[in-house]
C-alpha cells in the first residue's frame, strides 16, 4: 500500500442488471480487457477487481455479475456476491441501458443505496444505439426523481463517447488517504483467473446461443519455458454429451477457433507466445454440485 496521504482511491462497485455492459465500461476505463464481454447476460460470475491509477487518484474496480432471479446454485452465488461488493465499497456506479426504463433490478437496487446511504454514480450505457435523443432526456429526469445521484452521465462504451466525464465523476469520490495497491497493478485477479475467462469468453462468443452457461475453463498448467513461450493447458467442462459435441465442432473445427482465439488475446495480454493446449470434460448438473463449484474457485461462503 502506497502510504502517501495526499494521494487518493476509491473503491467502486460496478452493478446492474445483466447484459448492460457493465465488463465493456470496466474495459474501457482501463484501457485493457480484464472482465470478459458477451452478448448473453450474467456473462461474469466473480467480482472482477480493476485497479485504474492516475496521478494521484486510484480507483479501484468490482465488476459483479448481473442482479437477476438465480436458477441454480452458481446464480445463486452470483446474487451473493453482488450482495457483498455493495455493502464495502465508497460508491456504486449503477449502468443501464439507454432508452430503457427503470425495472425491478434497478428499483432493487435503488433501495439498497438508499437504506445505506450510498453515493452512487448511474451511467446510462449504449446511447450510440439511441434513435431518439428525447427518450435519453426523459430517462434522466425519471432516474434522478428515484434517487439523489452523484452524477447522471450518458456514455458509449462501444465508441468511448462520454467516458472521459464519466472518470472525471468517479475521480471525485476519492478520499485522502493513500493508494491500496502499486501504480502499476491492473488487476488483483490470479493470472489463472485471466486466462481461464478469456478461454470462456471466446466459448460464449463463438458457441453463441447453441451453448448456454453451463460452461467452466479450469487452467491445469501455466509454466514458462526458457526461451520465454507460456505453455498453457486447459480444460473445458460442460454439463452435457450434446454440448462437448458443439464445442468440439465437425473434425475439431470449434475447439480449434476458441483456443485459436483465446492464444491471441492471452499473447496480447501477457506480452508473449503462447502454446495453448484445451480438452474437453462433461460433468452433469455441475452448477448445482457445491463441491464442484469450489473446485472451479467460488467462494465458499457463497454458498447455501
Amino acid at each position: 500500500m502506497n502510504t502517501n496521504t495526499n494521494d487518493k482511491s476509491a473503491f467502486i462497485a460496478i452493478v446492474g442488471r445483466p447484459n448492460v455492459g457493465k465488463s465493456s465500461i470496466l474495459n474501457r476505463l482501463l484501457g485493457q480487457k480484464i472482465a470478459i464481454v458477451s452478448s448473453k447476460p450474467q456473462t461474469t460470475r466473480n467480482r472482477i477487481t480493476g485497479v485504474l491509477t492516475e496521478g494521484e487518484n486510484q480507483l479501484v474496480f468490482f465488476d459483479t455479475p448481473g442482479m437477476h432471479k438465480p436458477k441454480n446454485s452458481l446464480g445463486k452465488y452470483m446474487v451473493r456476491s453482488v450482495n457483498e461488493s455493495v455493502g464495502g465499497v465508497d460508491c456504486c456506479m449503477l449502468v443501464v441501458e439507454a432508452g430503457r426504463e427503470a425495472g425491478q433490478t434497478e428499483l432493487d437496487l435503488i433501495e439498497k443505496f438508499k437504506m445505506m446511504d450510498m453515493p452512487a454514480i448511474l451511467a446510462i450505457n449504449k446511447i450510440d444505439m439511441l434513435k431518439e435523443k428525447d427518450a435519453l432526456m426523459k430517462q434522466i429526469l425519471a432516474y434522478s426523481n428515484l434517487y439523489n445521484f452523484e452524477a447522471v452521465v450518458p456514455v458509449s462504451a462501444q465508441d468511448g463517447n462520454g467516458m472521459g466525464e464519466l472518470l472525471d465523476e468517479l475521480k471525485n469520490q476519492a478520499t485522502e488517504g493513500g493508494h491500496f495497491f502499486d501504480d502499476d497493478t491492473l488487476t488483483d485477479q490470479p493470472e489463472r483467473v485471466i486466462v481461464a475467462e478469456i478461454i470462456r469468453e471466446k466459448i460464449l462468443r463463438l458457441c453463441d446461443k447453441e451453448i448456454p452457461h453451463g460452461t467452466a475453463v479450469v487452467i491445469e498448467k501455466m509454466k514458462t519455458r526458457d526461451n520465454g513461450i507460456l505453455d498453457i493447458d486447459a480444460t473445458i467442462f460442460c454439463e452435457r454429451d450434446t454440448h462437448k459435441r458443439i464445442i468440439i465442432g465437425k473434425n475439431g473445427s470449434m475447439l480449434k477457433k476458441i483456443s485459436t482465439f483465446a492464444r491471441q488475446d492471452i499473447e496480447k495480454f501477457f506480452d508473449c507466445k503462447v502454446f495453448l493446449q484445451t480438452w474437453i470434460k462433461v460433468k452433469e448438473d455441475w452448477r448445482n454440485r457445491a463441491q464442484i463449484l469450489q473446485n472451479f474457485g467460488y467462494d465458499e461462503k457463497n454458498f447455501d
